[in-house]
């Protein structure tokens, strides 16, 4: 039947560094698959490990070996036949301990399975043994000469050199047939193996992709978020704007209904205006009929009365003297009756002081 995996599980895979005997060497690149194999027809075990086309553990188990937890996730044994040191690294602390239950297990069924070998051993040595010293019944029965016994203990040897032959020769058959269908799982395993790599690549590509598609969309959110901030910080903006617009609106509308307020009285306004307007443009055709009158007068005066120009001060009870510039029959007919012509005094151009009247 062959050997037979019995339990399986996931870890990286270390080996001690053979030069420093302290320093683990990864044997793996990633977390590999790691099984217990059992051979039914040595009632042996293995823990057996592949990494693509390379056996990273061969590890027959004796009752010897002893698996060790060093952390919560890393375990080791050593091996004396492949003079090396394994270690494990698992995901978790529940794998971990399962494979030390397991290594238990195995370890205590092969001790067993020593055990029962030795014991058939000694039982067939000392069959053997018994036989030869004691013989059979034909052999004490029968009296032979020695050359006879010679020949015959001669043939015994070579009965039992041909016996063992032909054990050792089947024992090689079946290790052979073992080996043989090793290779075969071992060739199965690579094969797999490299079809898991393969798949495993396309896996890879694929993830890639859709990676890089994951990012450019990534790129495209973020493009798209900082557009929504310009917007609004535009929309702040505007809303900034907007609460000025609406502000200078309600000082418009005030301003609005005080002019209206204003409007109100500007017929009122308009129509004393209008009054205004009539009392002057009365008042200016009043000033030019004056004027017109005070012209013809002067015109008048200056035809009826002769002579030049006289200075002429005239006293007055409450603003002293007055001065006036014009011809002296103009002043005669201007002066009312209340001041005597008398008091008055005529010079050329001389303007007297007070304390001479």
């Amino acid at each position: 039947m062959g050997e037979q995996p019995i339990f399986t599980t996931r870890a990286h895979v270390f080996q001690i560094d053979p030069s420093t005997k302290k320093n683990w060497v990864p044997a793996s690149k990633q977390a590999v698959t790691v099984s217990y194999f059992y051979d039914v027809t040595r009632n042996s075990y293995r823990i057996i490990s592949v990494d693509g086309a390379k056996v990273i553990i061969n590890s027959t188990i004796t009752p010897n070996m002893t698996f060790t937890k060093t952390s919560q996730k890393f375990g080791q044994w050593a091996d004396s036949r492949a003079n090396t040191v394994f270690g494990l690294g698992f995901s978790s602390e529940q794998q971990l301990t399962k494979f030390a239950e397991k290594f238990q297990e195995v370890k205590e069924a092969a001790r067993l399975a020593r055990d029962k070998s030795q014991e058939k051993t000694e039982t067939s040595s000392n069959h053997s043994q018994a036989s030869s010293v004691n013989g059979t019944d034909d052999e004490k029965a029968s009296h032979v000469g020695p050359a006879d016994t010679h020949l015959k203990s001669e043939n015994d040897k070579l009965k039992i050199a041909l016996t063992q032959s032909a054990a050792n020769v089947k024992k090689w058959e079946v290790e052979l047939q073992t080996l043989r269908e090793s290779n075969a799982r071992l060739t199965a395993a690579l094969q797999e193996s490299a079809a898991s790599v393969e798949q495993w690549k396309r896996q890879f590509s694929l993830c890639r992709e859709e990676n890089d598609r994951l990012r450019n969309k990534i790129d495209q959110l973020e493009e798209q978020c900082s557009e929504i901030n310009r917007e609004k910080e535009r929309n702040t903006q505007l809303k900034q704007r907007i609460e000025e617009l609406e502000s200078e609106v309600r000082e418009k509308e005030t301003e609005l209904n005080d002019l209206r307020k204003q409007s109100e009285i500007i017929p009122q306004l308009m129509s004393e205006c209008e009054y205004v307007s009539e009392k002057l443009e009365a008042a200016e055709r009043d000033n030019q009929n004056l004027e017109g009158k005070v012209r013809s007068l002067k015109t008048d005066i200056e035809e009826k009365f002769l002579g030049g120009a006289r200075d002429i001060w005239v006293p007055c009870t409450c603003l002293g003297y007055r001065h006036f510039e014009m011809p002296f029959g103009m002043l005669e007919a201007l002066l009312p009756p209340c001041l005597p012509l008398p008091a008055l005094r005529t010079t050329k151009r001389a303007s007297p002081s007070r304390k001479s009247f």
